[in-house]
């Protein structure tokens, strides 16, 4: 702590070259104490200066209205303060506290530079004293005024008026009472360039006029509440502050009635039905009867906003040109053949009954199989509006159905909000991830949806915000999932579900040549004559990086390619660029997905078996070994209680029919079983890996290689015949992207092939089987 004596001042000589510390919005006057907070380089290497020299520095009021590292003369105001540090505490790193007083006026010859901080040649300025009556009656007038203002102001306190009358300097009497007062900083430094006193307290006296004006008119709003006024209601006495504020303005009740007019202009306008009219009068009779001010006109008022604003009756007219409409479908996307069929479908029912109610359609597949964007297709195809709202993680009932009004802050539910924004009744509207909807205490909301969803319901859905039924049947609800078995029972029967399961090698060819690659070209900012993608190179991206059901990575992987292509452009080192297969690595780097049925089933005891998963299907590696020990079975993979009930059934086949297979029953006497499934962090579970696990146990125990490029799926029972499963479409289309050649199939699901595109079915061959000493037959080496 650094301190200088007020005594001191006295003697203290005002160097012509000082330091200059910038001002932001407030003005320092000569013989007034200020305290200060300084941070930064330049503040501090200022104040350290000053400290150790004289104490001294300028006081400048910026233009600016922020700090800011670069000044220019034309950024300050001429006339500043000088002033003697007092104190000064360090409060961190180029951080201080400082307690200042000023001593006089000076103003600026010229800016020197030098110095890390801003410094000035100044030129002292003294006051031009008149001692004369007329100063005399002013400061009486000004010490009355300021006395009048401390006593109104509560936030002043009663000893400034006592040192006010204690002044007999005229000048520093008008610089106390100005650096107190409520004003503006520009006021302020006009009062600090008047050199002439009694200029100076004429001023000042005009300011503390304004203030004291609106100190008693403040006093008037709440002397005139505050007989009115209910102690114990705070909001009471808030609303009489706010009516006696508009009285003095000339503002009120004319506004409210206004807006009365407008809402009856509206519902007349909206040819509202019956029921929706007789709520939204009755809500209009009702505001016409509240203050302004009150909370409930709020509420009212916005519910009539949402009642007025909804298309009770507004419908986009349908475009029923089946051949134009299939057109736009096939524009947008390759292949979904069965989706696309069944748009038709509905778009040709309509044209024939336009009063028809259609089904609810359910896109079902892995992530990245258009199910999203074809809703926007069908849309335009349809010409009508598009809404979409995700259902991913929504635990609210209300979400759905809305808040009752009684709530603050409460809003209709996301089906209402989504038809206010659509201005159409008749949208295409999507509920995506239908299967992520969860439950809690604060409802179900899949429960809710089921009105929603029904036709035979939705004509009179109510939510619970407007209160009165609105009609959903002309709206088109499409919904999207990728698993089945998490949505409710109740709501899936009201679904048609049509599948997406993934892509086939070929598909997936015509995808990116027809939209990702345009689309990812022209995202990245280049031009189709500047790169340019082979076939071939597609099939390698494919089949080494991003073997999936869907083209979600597979666009991911294009980007990359453009971006590396952009790259290069932007630099100047290429004009555009032919990639082919050999060039991916170049930009994708390694191989991420290695063909793995080749190196992986080389030995006795290894088979590959087909699996469904929530993103397409999946092959999947069963192994099994065998060591000395004593007749114990080891299952590790992270199996679920149904697949380790799978190996335990097979194991007591092959056990039951040895001498059948060939095998020494001594050999399960001095053995132990380890079957093992590889990608041990995934948990997996079901029946249909049975035949796969009785296969590897067999090739093991009878030292048989499984024949290569061969797959297999299928439940099985301890008498050995093979059960049908499902999931067989997506199944096959991934044995397909791993290059299987040979897929053993359960013969009860062999109608399941239908859905198999044939190219796929030409790629395969397939056997039906029912029993497992055929699978046997088929699947082992001689």
């Amino acid at each position: 702590m650094a301190e200088q004596k007020p005594d001191e001042l006295k003697a203290v000589k005002i160097p012509e070259i000082m330091p200059i510390m910038p001002l932001f919005n407030v003005v320092v006057f000569p013989k007034m104490m200020f305290p200060m907070e300084i941070f930064g380089d330049q503040s501090a290497a200022l104040v350290d200066e000053a400290m150790s020299k004289d104490r001294i520095m300028g006081l400048l009021v910026s233009k600016k209205t922020h700090e800011d590292l670069q000044y220019k003369p034309e950024d300050f105001y001429n006339i500043g303060t000088s002033v003697v540090i007092l104190k000064m505490a360090k409060g961190g790193e180029n951080r201080a506290q400082l307690l200042v007083q000023g001593i006089s006026r000076f103003r600026i010859v010229e800016f020197i530079e030098g110095k890390p901080y801003l410094q000035a040649r100044v030129e002292t300025l003294e006051e031009e004293e008149t001692n004369d009556i007329e100063v005399e009656a002013l400061m009486t007038n000004l010490v009355s005024l300021f006395d009048r203002i401390v006593k109104l102001s509560p936030f002043l306190p009663q000893e400034f008026a006592v040192i006010a009358k204690s002044i007999t300097d005229p000048g520093i009497l008008a610089d106390m009472v100005a650096s107190i007062i409520n004003s503006a900083t520009e006021e302020k430094q006009k009062i600090l360039e008047l050199m002439d006193v009694k200029s100076r307290l004429k001023e000042v006296t005009r300011l503390v006029n304004h203030q004291l004006e609106i100190l008693e008119l403040g006093n008037k709003i709440q002397s005139q509440v505050k007989d009115d006024m209910d102690k114990s209601q705070r909001e009471y006495y808030l609303r009489q502050q706010l009516k006696a504020i508009q009285k003095e303005l000339g503002e009120g009740e004319d506004e409210s009635k206004v807006e009365v007019e407008e809402y009856e202009a509206k519902i007349a306008a909206k040819n509202l039905p019956e029921e929706a009219k007789k709520e939204a009068e009755r809500e209009l009779d009702r505001l016409r009867r509240m203050h302004p001010a009150s909370a409930e006109y709020t509420v009212s008022s916005t519910y009539l906003d949402w009642i007025t604003s909804l298309p009770w009756n507004e419908s986009t007219e349908d475009n029923l040109d089946i051949k134009k409409a299939r057109k736009v479908l096939d524009e947008d996307h390759y292949g979904l053949e069965k989706a696309k069929k069944r748009i038709i479908e509905y778009l040709a029912v309509r044209k024939l009954k336009p009063d028809s109610r259609g089904a609810i359609l359910c896109f079902a597949g892995p992530p990245g199989t258009g199910k999203t964007s074809l809703g926007h297709s069908i849309a335009r195809a349809l010409g009508r509006k598009f809404i979409r709202i995700s259902l991913g993680g929504v635990r609210d009932e209300a979400e759905i159905r809305g808040h009752r009004r009684t709530y603050v802050g409460a809003l209709p539910g996301r089906i209402i909000q989504g038809l206010r924004r659509a201005e159409s009744n008749n949208p295409v509207f999507m509920l995506d991830e239908i299967d992520k909807v969860g439950a809690d205490f604060r409802g179900d909301p899949s429960s809710a949806i089921l009105e929603v969803l029904d036709p035979e319901q939705n004509f009179s859905f109510s939510d619970h915000y407007l209160d009165v039924p609105f009609d959903l049947s002309k709206v088109m609800f499409i919904t999207t999932a990728n698993i089945l078995d998490t949505i409710q029972p109740a709501l899936r029967d009201r679904m048609e579900v049509i599948e997406l399961p993934g892509y086939t090698m070929d598909e997936k060819l015509q995808i990116a040549e027809r939209y990702l690659i345009p689309r990812q070209i022209e995202a990245n900012g280049l031009k189709s004559e500047q790169i340019s993608i082979s076939r071939n190179a597609l099939k390698a991206i494919i089949d080494g990086y991003t073997r999936e059901a869907g083209v979600r990575n597979l666009e991911r992987e294009i980007a990359s390619l453009c971006r590396g292509v952009a790259s290069g452009v932007a630099a100047g080192d290429v004009e555009k660029q032919a990639i082919a297969a050999k060039d991916i690595h170049k930009y994708l780097g390694p191989v991420r997905i290695p063909p793995e049925v080749s190196i992986r089933t080389t030995k006795p005891g290894i088979a590959v078996g087909l699996a469904w998963t929530p993103t397409g299907g999946d092959i999947l590696f069963i192994e099994a070994t065998a060591m000395k020990g004593r007749k114990n079975l080891t299952l590790t993979g992270q199996l679920g209680d149904v697949m380790k009930e799978s190996a335990t059934a097979a194991m007591s086949f092959v056990r039951a029919n040895a001498a059948a297979l060939g095998i020494n029953n001594d050999f399960f006497e001095e053995n132990d079983i380890h079957i093992h499934v590889p990608s041990g962090a995934i948990p997996k579970d079901g029946p249909s890996a049975g035949v796969t696990i009785l296969t590897a146990l067999t090739s093991l125990i009878t030292n048989r290689l499984i024949k290569k490029d061969l797959a297999m799926t299928g439940e099985i029972t301890l008498r050995g015949l093979v059960l049908p499963v499902g999931g067989i479409k997506e199944k096959v289309l991934a044995a397909h992207r791993a290059g299987i050649k040979t897929i053993l199939l359960p013969k009860w699901n062999k109608n399941d092939l239908v859905d198999v595109p044939v190219k796929v079915q030409k790629d395969i061959e397939f056997f039906f089987v029912d029993d497992m000493m055929e699978v046997l037959k088929l699947a082992l080496e001689k």
